[in-house]
């Protein structure tokens, strides 16, 4: 009997399966490779648009907050008041066309961050006193002349029409004349520093600026900035007032700049510490595009609203009721599919730009003066104009 044949590939057979099979395995180890690039690159642009995100949120949510006033949360069973003895109307004899001015003391203090009591009020100040008929608006004044009361000072000279006598308060163990404050902060928002807006209202010549007889000296280059935001309030609303500052840092391509963000209490710690990395709320901070017509774009420009003509800035009737803020950023590593241009790492972009950005209470306050209620308009506390700003580092 013949032997049955083998069966199987013959070698060129097989050769050939092997150059197919390496072919299609080519294919897909490429397109494999092309999506895995595709990743890193929405990888990049996600984290890089996620960054730039939540620090123009935060920017959007603090300028927005910018300019509001409130008294720190009271301790349990206390009430912030006009302590006793009050105003008496037996003792003073007041009416509404007889005025008298007095020396009152007040309850109100902030015991945070550092669990020290520390006075709240400041030279200037609206307080709103009493309530019903009584109710009424004075303005706290420094019986050593202007600029000469630096915090703590717990009593200042005030003007009143009506009489306010003390009382205890429901609900709290506190006697004496129960009181607010009313109205927002007309620079909530600091204003620009002298040259960074390049057509200012007629009059306006930067910030800060003081009225004859205070103790400092004008400063109008330390105002707000292209590059430095100022802000103040209690902009966490929590009652407590604090002072921020937004620097922005642009760098290039091969040393990228930062956005810092940095926080001080208005009241007790006027001195604005060193930025350093623990502040940093953005990185790889690019310059911005050059507008239309080749201007550079600063990061943060203002729309400035002022009254008093060449006087704003001494007399705080000054509003900045925009903000636009334009950031640009890169990736923190290269785009993965084309990972070098001209022999350099090839970084993505992105400009981020948000043109109407308007502090509410500040626009309030600006409504409030248009209309002449200028009671509710809140000045600059002097811890932050005559020391803050003039100490600027």
């Amino acid at each position: 009997m013949m032997r049955k044949k083998e069966a199987g590939f013959t070698l060129m057979e097989t050769m050939v399966a092997l150059v197919v099979l390496l072919a299609v395995s080519a294919v897909v180890m490429s397109g494999m490779m092309q999506m895995i690039k595709t990743e890193g690159t929405i990888t990049n642009r996600t984290e890089m648009h996620t960054s730039v995100r939540s620090a123009t949120e935060l920017l959007e949510q603090e300028i927005g907050q910018a300019g509001k006033i409130s008294l720190p949360p009271p301790p349990a069973g206390i009430a912030w008041v006009l302590s006793p003895p009050g105003v008496p109307a037996a003792a003073f004899g007041i009416t509404p066309d007889q005025p008298v001015t007095l020396a009152v003391t007040f309850n109100v203090f902030d015991t945070t961050p550092a669990n020290v009591p520390v006075p709240v009020l400041f030279e200037g100040e609206w307080i709103t006193i009493d309530t019903g008929l009584n109710k009424e608006a004075v303005q706290l004044t420094c019986a050593g002349g202007p600029g000469n009361c630096p915090n703590p000072s717990y009593t200042w000279n005030a003007t009143f029409y009506y009489s306010h006598i003390p009382a205890a308060i429901p609900g709290t163990g506190t006697v004496g004349v129960p009181i607010s404050v009313p109205g927002a902060f007309s620079a909530g928002i600091i204003p620009p520093a002298a040259g960074v807006m390049a057509a200012p209202p007629p009059g306006y010549a930067g910030y800060p600026m003081f009225p004859a007889g205070y103790p400092y000296g004008d400063a109008p280059g330390n105002g707000s900035s292209g590059t430095v935001l100022k802000l103040f309030g209690d902009i966490n609303g929590d009652g407590h007032m604090v002072y921020v500052e937004y620097t922005c840092v642009p760098g290039t391509p091969q040393a990228p700049g930062f956005l810092y963000r940095n926080q001080v209490n208005s009241w007790d710690l006027p001195a604005v510490p060193p930025l350093d990395p623990s502040k940093m709320v953005l990185t790889g901070v690019l310059a911005n595009p050059a507008n239309p017509g080749g201007a550079a774009v600063p990061c943060f420009t203002y729309q400035l609203q002022t009254l008093a003509g060449v006087s704003a800035a001494a007399k705080d009737m000054t509003f900045v009721t925009d903000v636009a803020v334009t950031l640009t950023v890169q990736t923190q590593n290269p785009d993965p599919q084309v990972p070098l241009v001209n022999g350099r790492p090839n970084y993505q972009t992105e400009t981020k730009a948000l043109l109407n950005v308007s502090p509410r209470n500040v626009f309030d306050a600006y409504e409030f003066a248009t209309l002449d209620y200028l009671n509710r308009i809140q000045p600059t506390p002097l811890i932050i104009k005559g020391n803050t700003l003039l100490n600027y580092q």
